[in-house]
């Protein structure tokens, strides 16, 4: 148990607030680009360094398609049509068979002065639309950000004609046309469906969220070197992007050399049921991929009987049966027993496949009775000075549990989280979260998690395809990058007991149970997803696997590799 006498070692901020992890959205963007101008920086200049990089980035990585097949440029009025020009320029000039596409008559002054000159340079603007099925590369600069309108029937239907015969032979230049580049649906019926996303200067928001995904394909940032002070005047709960590149930072508290298994992190794990016999088993192989020290238990009896042969370094603390309603008895825990482990214990983690139960409805504050019961482990854990972690069906026993205390459920658990003694997190999926914050489940990840947090005064963790992490203080976290192969059941009892086990050793090494130990566990699982499917292929990206790469060291297995086009 941390020692309250001690001060707390701070985890330096992470990952860096810069260009490689700063999100935005399309309005900050352009502010920012603002500044840049009134500055003295031509627009042009800023202009060529984004179409340049982009240009070299697709001779780098797609020579072979281009030189056989070509490229054809869709290009906007504005100036991410600008952008596509040059692109078209230096492809032409690079030997690369160009052609350009524009429906539109009139265009913003620079994009019309460079359409001027790829037609002087003889590359070839069609009169019609292309055909579809063409075996040349699509390069979207069409709109760009700040899209908010559909781009109209016609560029639909055009689009809708090539992902139907040309899947995936089209690249986008910061944005698909047809996609709100902050909230990341679509404008209309049809996006661009691209195979990778060039996104120019800073991550747009809408670029990682779920509904986006499905759109933007590979997403690949620009470099624009843009100025540290330009950056440093984003508000500071900016949302940080985490990708492969910030797994080798992330932070990670070191215990003393000679601390013994105690001083590596004390976690009891509270896992399982009947039903849900595998989410014990997982939960605390993702625990044991942590390091945590001492590892203990409870669990249905069924596991608990065989554990010492799967996982012989678990110590069994309880083995519980049944409640009558198909979850794990939790008021079969002995209530002294229970109070002296809690006096040592660094972490717990209470959820994954317990099943249903009472929850804390006697333990709420007023309720003017003893706490009996399963009520008497809630009421417990409201003191416990050490992290607690709830998940899955411990967050619907809450939610649920606290119902039955004259109010709504929800109302009350946040009652009982606002008081705990210690630091908690909370790592629902969206049913979970709608249980406990229903009021919130209808905003976007990056609104409602950090409404969440605030107002319960936990950690956040709300699951998805790019999960996003919050701060009580403010602080926002999201993952760009993760596997859809390795999205299957028992997933989160692995990254719950990880994260879990995580928290433990921070504490035993002298560190806060900070926010950012919760993203970094949240990334280093996604990354080990990634890892998993990509060595393991996708059937291979099982729970089980994914707990092997996590105790291998997750920053090992870290990859941001290309996936090539099709037919290349």
């Amino acid at each position: 148990m941390p020692d309250p006498a001690l001060p707390l070692l701070q985890p330096p901020p992470w990952p860096g607030r810069d260009a490689q992890h700063l999100l935005v959205s399309s309005r900050q963007m352009a502010a920012l680009e603002e500044q840049l101008f009134a500055s003295g920086l031509p627009v042009e200049a800023l202009m060529e360094k984004a179409a340049l990089a982009v240009g070299r980035r697709l001779l780098e990585q797609h020579a072979g398609l281009l030189r056989r097949h070509g490229a054809l440029v869709l290009v906007g009025p504005g100036h991410n049509g600008g952008d596509g020009l040059v692109i078209a320029r230096e492809l032409h000039l690079a030997g690369v068979a160009t052609a350009i596409w524009s429906p539109y008559e009139r265009h913003k002054p620079l994009t019309a002065g460079h359409l001027r000159h790829v037609q002087w340079l003889g590359i070839p603007r069609l009169q019609r639309p292309p055909d579809a099925n063409g075996p040349e590369l699509w390069i979207d600069a069409l709109l760009g950000i700040g899209q908010e309108r559909p781009a109209g029937e016609a560029i639909e239907t055009l689009l809708a004609a090539r992902q139907r015969e040309r899947p995936q032979r089209l690249v986008a230049v910061d944005v698909p046309t047809g996609l709100c580049a902050d909230s990341g649906r679509p404008t209309g019926n049809q996006p661009a469906c691209a195979h990778t996303t060039y996104c120019i200067g800073l991550l747009k928001q809408g670029l990682i969220q779920d509904p986006a995904l499905a759109w933007v394909g590979r997403l690949e940032r620009i470099e624009l070197g843009l100025p540290a002070a330009l950056l440093q005047t984003l508000p500071a709960d900016q949302p940080l992007a985490l990708g492969a590149a910030a797994v080798a930072t992330t932070p990670r508290p070191r215990p003393d050399p000679q601390a013994a298994k105690y001083g590596r992190g004390r976690l009891l794990v509270l896992a399982g049921s009947p039903a849900y016999r595998g989410a014990a088993q997982l939960a605390l192989l993702g625990a044991s991929a942590s390091g945590c020290g001492s590892l203990r238990a409870g669990l249905p009896e069924a596991v608990a009987a065989g554990l010492w042969a799967v996982q012989p370094h678990v110590v069994v603390s309880a083995s519980l049966g049944s409640n009558g309603q198909g979850g794990l008895d939790l008021a079969a825990l002995d209530p002294a027993q229970l109070d002296g482990a809690l006096q040592r214990l660094d972490a717990l983690l209470l959820g994954p496949g317990v099943g249903p139960g009472s929850g804390p409805a006697a333990a709420a504050p007023g309720a003017g009775e003893p706490a009996a019961g399963e009520a008497h482990l809630w009421a417990a854990l409201q003191p416990f000075p050490g992290l607690l972690v709830l998940d899955a069906d411990g967050l619907n026993r809450l939610a649920a549990g606290g119902g039955s205390v004259g109010g709504a459920g929800a109302d009350t658990a946040l009652s009982w989280l606002q008081q705990r003694a210690g630091a908690t997190w909370l790592t629902p999926h969206a049913g979970e979260f709608a249980r406990l914050f229903p009021d919130l489940a209808e905003l976007p990840p990056l609104q409602a998690a950090p409404a969440a947090a605030q107002r319960s005064g936990a950690v956040v963790l709300l699951k998805g395809a790019r999960s996003v992490v919050a701060a009580p203080d403010g602080r926002r976290w999201q993952l760009a990058q993760a596997s859809p192969a390795a999205a299957r059941a028992g997933l989160g009892d692995v990254l719950a007991g990880y994260a879990a086990g995580r928290g433990a050793l921070a504490l035993a090494a002298g560190w806060p149970a900070d926010a950012s130990l919760l993203a970094a566990a949240a990334l280093e699982h996604a990354q080990a997803g990634l890892a998993a499917s990509r060595d393991q292929g996708a059937g291979g990206a099982t729970p089980m696997a994914i707990a092997a790469v996590l105790a291998h060291g997750a920053r090992h297995h870290a990859s941001d590799a290309t996936t090539p086009l099709p037919d290349e």
